[in-house]
């Protein structure tokens, strides 16, 4: 029995002892006066000096309870423990009851243990108190997940089971989640090895909305691995020579363990000679030796070297080399400018497309090598102070422009193959090397061309007659038109001026029109406003009609001609007829008189002077 219950069982013998004595007081003095009487000590029947007992006993009965409210948490003592039940005393006028079912998480709960609760109901229907210690104990988990959540505290935790993306961890009774990534710094496949263990952990989320934890073991991990990267950067230096162990492998370079802290040889400074990919040149999980290049302000970017740990093979390039020497070397890189050729271990030179044929048609690099052939060049540059060397292929074989004049002199005829065209001719090659240029004035007398692909085509054959040449510039003026006959020489006594030829009108337009002759490779032109017809009409296209020559030019292949100067010179030749008869009727018979016609004309004439004709 508590002491609480105990005192007020006391009290209450104590009133019933002083009310029988009140009665028998109240039985002596009843002879008393009215206004002498004890009113307060009647209607309570006590006297004075009991009432004030009783109200001492109130105030100290009413500072042993606590006022009470729903969902106030205490602390309280179990005070007895059944089958089924604990009975625990907050220090209120009742214990309250709390099933045993919360305290599974404590199999030793004896009497005497001091317990978190919250006051649930303080009577229920039966007037008892009820209390729960698994709210209370949720209710202070909360507060300190949130306390260790604002302050990054470590905190341990029981990893309870394994759930989807995850495991389930217990923390201070309130199930949190650790996501698989959080685990550990290293990807995780078997989860269930973590089950029961107790690990630390760091709260790095809370959802008060949704009662969601989420907690992180990786982050501790990071947290040292960091500690340890800042005290290993602090200590590193530029040209600093560290063992590491390969950590990962990718197209540009390799990343290097430095034991906490990474850095990056780039695919560049694996070798002096050329590499291709780092996997060719080292494995995963290696231990290599190598040296601290650069690093940032902050020492997070580490760049490493391998190849600086050795000589630089150019240093053991032979002495004796020097320029026009012959050299064997590797095809190692391909480009469509040249290739690079490995003439020693991390020397390379690089042949130029130009270098690799005497001819001067560029092709890719790709038509005469390929990566791993082996090739003789000459040196043609050598630089050892910016180790650079350039070398050529076609300098190992004769040069076609050697006795050029003997070969191609001027008015030679030659078969050549078309190799491409510009706007203004076409280069047709005579052998490997040597190419030449008919311009597009010298593909044909009669045809007038606006571009060489209108005449032939890339790869055909083509006969042509060496025109110029030009041994110091290498340059070689051909001609096609040349090897044949100049139509235009008979043309222009066939056409002279003054002739007249049966034409067709092939295109009229706003200037004139285009007249084609019986010979095919003779057009004219006839300007607009000689196109007309003696009846006032003008020719169409397709119209066939004489057409006078009016100018011809041999030299620019023109020829200009008129259709209304046909009928217009017959005019001036009628007309001068006529006025040749004229003059020799009228000396013949310059003596005869006028006749009665000659006066009927005269009259006429006076006539229509006088009606303003």
């Amino acid at each position: 029995m508590s002491e609480t219950t105990k005192t007020m069982e006391e009290a209450a013998a104590s009133d019933i002892q002083k009310q029988d004595k009140h009665e028998a007081v109240s039985t002596v003095n009843q002879n008393v006066a009215p206004d002498q009487f004890d009113w307060d000590s009647f209607e309570s029947g006590l006297d004075a000096d009991a009432r004030q007992e009783k109200t001492d006993l109130e105030e100290i009965y009413n500072g042993s309870l606590k006022n009470l409210e729903d969902n106030d948490v205490l602390t309280g003592i179990v005070v007895r423990l059944t089958d089924k039940e604990a009975i625990v005393d907050i220090n209120f006028k009742s214990e309250g009851v709390i099933s045993l079912n919360e305290f599974r998480y404590n199999s030793g709960l004896k009497v005497g243990d001091e317990v978190e609760v919250m006051v649930d109901k303080r009577e229920d229907k039966t007037g008892q108190l009820q209390l729960s210690h698994k709210k209370a104990r949720m209710l202070k988990a909360w507060q300190t997940v949130n306390e260790l959540h604002d302050s990054g505290e470590v905190v341990n935790g029981l990893v309870k089971s394994r759930t989807k993306g995850g495991m389930i961890v217990d923390i201070h009774g309130i199930e949190a989640f650790l996501p698989g990534s959080q685990i550990d710094v290293k990807p995780i496949k078997d989860y269930d090895q973590f089950v029961g263990k107790t690990m630390e952990f760091k709260v790095v989320k809370i959802n008060p909305e949704f009662k969601n934890v989420v907690v992180s073991h990786k982050a501790l991990i990071e947290a040292d691995i960091e500690d340890q990267k800042k005290e290993i950067i602090s200590q590193l230096e530029k040209g600093q020579v560290l063992e590491g162990v390969v950590k990962n492998i990718t197209s540009y370079g390799v990343f290097v363990d430095l034991g906490g802290v990474d850095g990056l040889i780039h695919i560049t400074d694996l070798s002096w000679s050329r590499v291709n990919h780092p996997s060719e040149f080292i494995e995963d999980g290696a231990t290599v030796k190598v040296v601290i290049l650069d690093f940032d302000e902050d020492k997070t970017r580490i760049q490493l070297g391998m190849k600086q740990l050795e000589a630089h093979p150019w240093d053991a390039l032979s002495d004796s080399m020097k320029v026009g020497d012959q050299v064997t070397g590797k095809v190692v890189v391909l480009a469509d400018y040249g290739a690079f050729v490995e003439i020693a271990p991390g020397v390379e030179g690089l042949i130029h497309v130009s270098e690799m044929s005497w001819s001067t048609h560029l092709r890719s690099a790709g038509d005469f090598v390929k990566v791993g052939d082996e090739v003789q060049a000459e040196v043609l540059t050598l630089d050892r102070e910016d180790r650079k060397i350039s070398l050529g292929m076609k300098q190992l074989t004769k040069d076609p422009w050697e006795n050029i004049e003997a070969k191609y002199p001027i008015g030679s005829q030659h078969t050549g193959i078309v190799r491409n065209f510009t706007n203004f001719g076409v280069f047709v090659e005579l052998e490997e090397g040597i190419d030449g240029l008919v311009y597009i004035s010298d593909l044909s007398w009669t045809k007038k061309i606006k571009h060489p692909s209108e005449f032939c085509n890339v790869g055909d054959k083509m006969e042509v007659t060496v025109l110029e040449l030009d041994v110091n510039a290498r340059r070689i003026s051909l001609g096609h038109k040349q090897l044949l006959e100049n139509p235009w020489d008979k043309f222009e006594s066939k056409y002279a001026e003054g002739t007249t030829h049966t034409g067709k009108a092939v295109d009229v337009f706003d200037k004139g029109a285009q007249v084609q002759f019986e010979d095919e490779e003779v057009e004219a032109f006839c300007p607009a406003r000689l196109l007309e017809k003696e009846d006032g009409s003008k020719i169409k296209k397709g119209d066939d009609a004489q057409f006078l020559v009016i100018e011809f030019n041999k030299e620019f292949k023109r020829v200009v001609v008129s259709h209304t100067g046909i009928f217009k010179e017959e005019e001036k030749r009628n007309v001068k007829a006529a006025t040749s008869n004229n003059n020799s009727n009228s000396n013949s018979n310059n003596e005869e008189k006028s006749t009665l016609g000659d006066i009927d004309v005269l009259a006429e004439l006076k006539k229509k002077m006088e009606g303003g004709e």
